[in-house]
């Protein structure tokens, strides 16, 4: 839920604010009570390294390429369509 805050609030709170989106916060900005604006945080690209991704993974359960084969081939659809 993004918080309502004022033209002022903006101007005089900006510490607070640029704190609370740093954490994810968001909030509309309103001038004489009317919604003019909204101030959102920007999605961050995070980079996770190889070995990272690996160590993630390293318990999860094995996966019986043919048994995911078989599954796949039941639920699509491989026919290609004539074109006509």
């Amino acid at each position: 839920m993004s918080e309502q805050i004022s033209q002022r609030e903006l101007r005089n709170d900006s510490g607070r604010i640029m704190r609370a989106l740093d954490e994810g916060g968001s909030f509309i900005v309103t001038r004489n009570g009317t919604p003019v604006g909204e101030l959102r945080p920007l999605r961050r690209h995070r980079f996770v390294s190889a070995s990272a991704a690996v160590a993630m993974f390293r318990g999860a359960p094995r996966i019986d390429s043919e048994a995911f084969r078989r599954d796949l081939d039941e639920i699509a659809d491989q026919e290609i369509p004539d074109r006509a």
